[in-house]
């Protein structure tokens, strides 16, 4: 069973997988993050939520055939899952929701 609710920093690196399809790896998500956001993010404070998402069944890992450029290392890279996908679909309809409420309060505070 998945868990549902998700902290900030897991939506954001399941944003980021997703859109990063197979170039989903560490330091590219956490480029990605700073390109879109602004914020610096430690290798770390990607790693923890990518983590996190695996066990939750949002994310799949696996590792790339070694890589010469990484003196022989290989990658672990990331895919979205279906629950994944669900779970992006659940959210963007949840702030959706609750962005219109906020427009339609303003709307009503500024008259």
């Amino acid at each position: 069973m998945t868990e549902k609710n998700l902290s900030r920093p897991e939506e954001i690196v399941l944003m980021a997988v997703w859109k990063l399809g197979e170039e989903a790896y560490g330091v590219a998500i956490r480029k990605w993050i700073l390109e879109k956001t602004g914020q610096k993010w430690s290798i770390g404070a990607v790693y923890v939520p990518l983590e996190r998402l695996e066990k939750k069944g949002f994310l799949h890992s696996g590792e790339t055939e070694p890589q010469p450029e990484r003196g022989g290392r290989r990658k672990r890279v990331f895919s979205i899952s279906k629950a994944g996908i669900q779970a992006l679909d659940e959210l963007q309809r949840m702030n959706t929701a609750i962005w219109r409420g906020y427009r339609e309060w303003s709307k009503e505070r500024s008259t």
